[in-house]
This record gives structure tokens, C-alpha cells and sequence, in this order.
């Protein structure tokens, strides 16, 4: 049974979890780039690219600074609908880039028409978006914004952040016309955290080419020249990629659309619950998140309260996030957890609210 039902660090498979007690080995060694080769080229169907996919020792936001440090000379567009979304804005002011912040309320969504709006005011190099706000549990369209800044701006590249969503939600890259797309490991692909994996088209690298001062962990050209040779230009969290690497066998066994499914059967799952009980849904219909559900908190429910509840119980769900908190609580169902565990913890919640 799964135990977290916050949005990350989630539950680990014992399997994968043991997968990182393997021996240590050199990774500048054959048998690690036979490993690093495989865990990036099974990874691609995460992304629905036929392009690179870089494997960062980094958290998500680590290529929240590759993305900006790489794909821009002049100016940013930043779409923000919440705390995730704002922070990539603030990653791009601290690394010196001019940025202009698309901001929208936390509980609606970026939609291709806002964006359009602002692309006819201002020509940008790139446009930052998050897919899935764990903050909020939106679920921004990134498929139509895209094609909105194909239509206005075809020079303007496209970043999305898909930390939370990536494995748990659908995302075509090629399809979709997206440039970048950056994930973390420890939420829908249910690894522990410390890896960041980063999908970049050929337009966007040719791009970075023309970008100075890109620094150098973060330099997708450098991560690059060492990635056709299977390798890091710095050691790698070896042991995680071991992990990575089981972990990926079994979302491909699933079935990547099966996958999703799943995940959006339980988000649907929360929704009719919480209707039944008297809550709201903080995003609106049509935008909620397949990995995490923000929860009105209508009942004024002692949220502290309810963790130590369930805590006796072997759960844990989230409060709301930094201005939210307490006003709404966040469940998560993304990575291990199946309908049965969910299930559960709505039962769960029940008995607190029946004290």
C-alpha cells in the first residue's frame, strides 16, 4: 500500500529502491555507459521525442537554470499561475536575464490566448511554462500554447516544466512542437530525489550555440559533447541511475498511455469524492491536475489534525502551499499509487471528519 499521498517525495518501489544497493562502478567505464545509454534512449517515450534526453544530477529546478541560461540572449516570456511557474521567473531574474512575467490568478489556467496576447507586444527568445502546478494542481494546456507561439513568434522557443507530471500526464514534445522539456525524478516516475532529466530538440540546441556566457554545469552544449559518448562532464549520482534504469522498465511494461490513464482515473476519482462531501476543486474543471488534486478546504479542517490521524494509519497528505496553506489541502496520487491506496485514504478521511 502506498504510504505518501503528498506530491514528492513519493513512494518508491522496494525493487527500485534496492536497485541503487548495486555495486559502485567508475563512470567513465564501458559497463556504465552501456547503463547511461539505456536508461536515456528508454526515456525518450516519457517525453514523445525522438531527441536527446539529458540525465542532470540535479533537482528540476536545476534545469530551470539550463533552460534560461541556455535559450536566451535578450528576453523572457514567464507564464505564472503558481509557485513553480514563479519560481522559474525568479531563477531567470537572479541568473541576469530580462524577463517579463505573464502572470494569471492561481486558480486559472495559462491559455494560448493570453500568451498570444503578449507575443503580439513583444518579441521573446523563449517562453517558460509549467505543465502541472504541484502548488495548485493545474494543469496548464501546454499543447495549445505551443501552437499558439508557433502561429505568433516561429523563432520563440517553448520550455515546459513538467516536474510533476511527466509519467502522470500525457506530453508529446515532437507532436506538440515543444523545444524542452525538464522533469524531476521524484515525483510521477516515483524515484528517489536527485536526478532531473531534460529533453532538448535540435532547433534548441542549435539555438544555445549562439548563447554566451551559458556557465558550465548547465551548459546543454558541454552535457552534449559528453552524452554521445554515453557520459557526464561530472560525476553522476551513479546509484540513481541504477534505479532510473529498473524504474523505466516498468513504466514502459505498464504502458506509457496506461499510465496516464491511471493517473487521471484516480484524479477523477478525487474530484467525485470531493463533491460528495461537500468541497470544492481549487482549478477549474477541464485544468485539474491527473497527479494531484488541491483540495478547497470548505470544512475549515484542522489539516495538522488530519495528518496525525492518518499518520496513525500509515499516510500522509499535503496542506496547502505557501499562501494556500490551510485554505486547501493537496492529495497526491501520482507514481506507485494505485486506486486501491486512494481509496483508502479516502476512507480514511472520512473517519476523521465522522469524529
Amino acid at each position: 500500500m502506498a504510504y505518501l499521498f503528498v506530491p514528492g517525495p513519493v513512494d518508491v518501489d522496494p525493487g527500485v529502491a534496492m536497485a541503487q544497493t548495486r555495486a559502485m562502478m567508475p563512470h567513465r567505464s564501458a559497463e556504465f555507459e552501456t547503463l547511461f545509454r539505456h536508461a536515456a534512449e528508454n526515456a525518450k517515450a516519457l517525453f514523445g521525442t525522438q531527441y536527446r534526453v539529458f540525465i542532470s544530477t540535479s533537482s528540476g529546478t536545476g534545469l530551470h537554470e539550463a533552460a534560461v541560461r541556455n535559450f536566451s540572449k535578450e528576453r523572457i516570456l514567464s507564464c505564472v499561475n503558481g509557485a513553480f511557474s514563479k519560481r522559474w521567473y525568479d531563477v531567470a531574474t537572479t541568473n541576469g536575464k530580462e524577463a517579463d512575467k505573464l502572470e494569471v490568478e492561481w486558480n486559472q489556467p495559462i491559455t494560448a490566448e493570453v500568451v498570444t496576447e503578449a507575443l503580439k507586444k513583444q518579441h521573446y527568445d523563449l517562453v517558460t511554462v509549467v505543465q502541472n502546478e504541484t502548488s495548485t494542481g493545474m494543469m496548464n494546456p501546454v499543447d495549445e500554447i505551443a501552437a499558439a507561439v508557433h502561429a505568433v513568434s516561429p523563432d520563440t522557443l517553448i520550455a515546459v516544466d513538467a516536474v510533476s507530471s511527466l509519467g502522470g500526464a500525457p506530453m508529446k514534445m515532437d507532436e506538440w512542437g515543444i523545444d524542452f522539456v525538464l522533469t524531476s525524478s521524484q515525483k510521477a516516475l516515483a524515484l528517489p530525489p536527485g536526478l532531473s532529466l531534460g529533453a532538448t530538440n535540435d532547433r534548441a540546441l542549435a539555438y544555445a550555440e549562439t548563447v554566451p556566457h551559458r556557465g558550465w554545469y548547465f551548459d546543454l552544449l558541454r552535457l552534449e559533447k559528453h552524452r554521445i559518448k554515453n557520459s557526464t562532464p561530472a560525476t553522476p549520482a551513479v546509484s540513481l541511475i541504477y534505479a532510473l534504469d529498473v524504474q523505466l522498465e516498468r513504466i514502459l511494461a505498464e504502458g506509457i498511455e496506461a499510465r496516464w490513464e491511471r493517473h487521471k482515473a484516480m484524479s477523477e476519482r478525487v474530484h467525485a469524492w470531493a463533491a460528495a462531501h461537500g468541497f470544492e476543486m481549487y482549478a477549474p474543471a477541464g485544468y485539474r491536475s491527473y497527479t494531484v488534486s488541491t483540495v478547497v478546504n470548505s470544512h475549515n479542517l484542522d489539516i495538522a489534525a488530519l495528518n496525525k490521524f492518518l499518520l496513525q494509519r500509515g499516510m500522509r497528505l499535503s496542506n496547502g502551499y505557501g499562501d494556500l496553506k490551510n485554505k486547501t489541502f493537496r492529495i497526491a496520487h501520482m507514481g506507485e499509487v494505485h486506486m486501491e491506496d486512494l481509496d483508502t485514504l479516502l476512507t480514511a478521511i472520512e473517519e476523521y471528519m465522522a469524529q
